[in-house]
């Protein structure tokens, strides 16, 4: 299993352990529908956390099933969370360390305009990077026109930009090809994009 698939399988785990914690008599139906998991792959998981010895089931009338975290699954629950935050503060380091060698970038070769492309939480992260820079925000693009709508800056829409000046774009995002194929639809000059 590749650092990827393991890092996927502890989310699910650590998911399952706070669904089960939060809500004990949880049908595997409900659980499936909350995580956005196939039904079949919650019950193998489920199976896999009982053979561990990370939570106890328990039939009750009716034909209810009562989930128990065991005080071994309350440990691992405890190792996945650390994990994952672990992984969330690399991540985010990493990625302020991209964005900060992009901004210095622009800032070398005398960019002062720029558009962020995309609207969301790397947008944000890069517009919290900008401040105080020597680059000025110009607006962002996504598919629809909200005046004001980022942090007080426009948001145009893809049918905008052609009209706006800019001396670089930076894309908000790390789906790249697919970002790049309508950036290059729309006209824009490929040596003015910037990618994290």
């Amino acid at each position: 299993m590749n650092k990827l698939e393991a890092n996927r399988n502890n989310d699910i785990v650590l998911r399952i352990l706070d669904e089960l914690n939060e809500e004990p008599l949880i049908t595997q139906r409900t659980l499936s529908s909350k995580l956005g998991v196939a039904l079949g792959l919650v019950n193998t998981y489920i199976k896999r956390l009982a053979k561990k010895g990370y939570i106890k089931v328990s039939t009750i009338p009716q034909n209810r099933v009562k989930y128990i975290l065991t005080p071994n699954g309350f440990s691992e629950k405890v190792r996945l969370t650390y994990e994952y935050m672990r992984y969330s503060i690399d991540y985010f380091k990493d990625t302020r360390h991209k964005i900060d060698s992009i901004f210095k970038k622009m800032i070398t070769s005398g960019v002062n305009d720029i558009l962020i492309w995309g609207d969301g939480e790397i947008a944000e992260l890069l517009y919290i990077s900008l401040r105080g820079l020597p680059l000025r925000l110009i607006g962002v693009v996504d598919s629809r026109r909200v005046d004001k709508g980022f942090f007080d800056h426009n948001i145009y829409s893809y049918r905008d930009f052609p009209s706006l000046n800019y001396d670089a774009i930076l894309v908000a995002s790390f789906n790249n090809e697919e970002e790049k194929k309508r950036i290059e639809e729309l006209g824009a000059d490929m040596e003015k994009v910037h990618f994290l």
